[in-house]
């Protein structure tokens, strides 16, 4: 592979270690590092996950954040921290906000609540090497916020991402670097399944072609893998060698919204009533986003998936002729729906609603029978009291029904309580 022909930059790619439990601990007064400590989800509920285990938890008693909460082990020193995900949001957004010393916000690309990509190409005059800029950003980050990170350097995203995820974190000071070059020594050796972007259903796939290793990968035929998988045999066949052309700058640029979706993981078998009252606060929150963006849609789709293989799981939409953003407008394209494809008596587990196919809101012209004007008058009212006092400030009273879910999420952000 000539490796002249493509871009080079620095890039790293942070990663905070045990995110949650360290955020957590210095609430306490703890030491990240040594306390035992689990965060979970709702320590009401013995099933529930351990969303994150301090490294100690993980080292002496080999807690993993897939573990529940029952599986904790009797330990008087171990620490239950319920999940307050408004915390997690915040020291997130300050450490984001702790980069913009180092780079422009252009710069930087947030991939979740405690992994982030920097771009410092051109900054050796300031603070030397890219090794050395990253020994300043993981310690200005341990500094600020006592929170341990560890840093992958490459000359792309994915280098970064995947050395920080295979060697960094092995690595006695939490840094690791792979260049174009160290491609085939640090990363063809691995096995598919621990390479970032290749899931279990990928990797069987792949297993199946005789591909065990990234080096197996890169050797494959690249016109077979496209043909196989499409675009994403291209990019598998590009990634394993170290090459990725995604942007690294300007991550900040604002993309087109696609669609305004909902969906909810039930916690219990729903019966066809209590979907009802379900599907009513999915639909407006969908809607709440749509109007907030000045935003209406033509197509509106249900998905409904059961507990059990007594009903076959659908996903279908339909197109209306004038555009909506209108509460009970989509709830009754919802209800037809479901009233067209339910299976009768099937539990439900899962329900999700989408309004897509967008354009701006603008006014319609109404008859003197339609009372969209009346409806759009009273949304606006609805929102604005949500706006200022919070979700839950007025609520339908379905919503207080045993199917509605309205002022349960009010009360969480990310699933988790705040």
């Amino acid at each position: 592979m000539d490796y002249r022909l493509y871009p080079r930059h620095d890039v790293l790619c942070i990663d905070m270690r045990s995110f949650y439990a360290s955020v957590e601990c210095m609430k306490r007064g703890l030491n990240p590092q040594t306390a035992l400590l689990a965060v979970v989800g709702d320590p009401n509920r013995r099933g529930s996950i351990v969303l994150a285990a301090s490294p100690a938890l993980k080292k002496k008693h080999g807690i993993s954040n897939v573990s529940r909460y029952f599986e904790l082990p009797e330990d008087s020193n171990i620490v239950i921290a319920p999940a307050h995900m408004g915390d997690y949001l915040t020291v997130s957004l300050e450490i984001t906000k702790l980069m913009m010393h180092f780079v422009p916000k252009e710069a930087i690309h947030v991939y979740s609540v405690d992994e982030l990509w920097l771009t410092v190409d051109g900054l050796e005059p300031l603070y030397g090497s890219t090794h050395t800029i990253a020994e300043k950003v993981k310690s200005s980050i341990h500094e600020q916020f006592g929170i341990d990170s560890v840093i992958g350097i490459g000359d792309n995203k994915f280098l970064a991402k995947v050395v920080m995820d295979l060697h960094a974190k092995k690595s006695p000071n939490g840094i690791s670097e792979c260049r174009y070059e160290q491609v085939a020594d640090k990363l063809w050796p691995i096995e598919i399944e621990n390479i970032w972007g290749i899931g279990s259903k990928m990797k069987g796939h792949l297993n199946r072609m005789g591909i065990v290793t990234l080096g197996d990968l890169a050797q494959f035929s690249q016109s077979h893998l496209k043909k196989r998988f499409g675009i994403m045999g291209e990019q598998l066949y590009w990634h394993a060698w170290g090459i990725d052309l995604s942007p690294v700058i300007g991550q900040f640029t604002k993309t087109e919204q696609k669609g305004y979706g909902h969906g909810i993981t039930l916690l219990r078998d729903y019966t066809e009533d209590e979907i009802k009252a379900c599907l009513l606060d999915l639909c407006d929150e969908a809607c709440r986003r749509a109007r907030r963006d000045d935003r209406a849609g033509r197509t509106i789709h249900l998905a409904i998936r059961y507990t059990d293989e007594i009903g076959q799981h659908f996903s279908r939409s339909r197109s209306i002729d004038v555009p909506t953003n209108d509460t009970m407008e989509m709830y009754d394209v919802c209800m037809q729906l479901f009233e067209e494809f339910h299976t009768d008596g099937a539990h439900i587990r899962k329900a999700s609603v989408t309004l897509t196919n967008l354009t701006d809101d603008i006014g319609t012209q109404l008859s003197l029978f339609d009372n969209r004007a009346d409806r759009k008058q009273l949304n606006e009212a609805v929102d604005h009291i949500r706006e200022r006092f919070g979700s839950t400030a007025i609520l339908r009273a379905s919503s207080y029904t045993s199917g509605g879910i309205a002022l349960d999420r009010g009360q969480k952000i990310g699933g988790h309580y705040e």
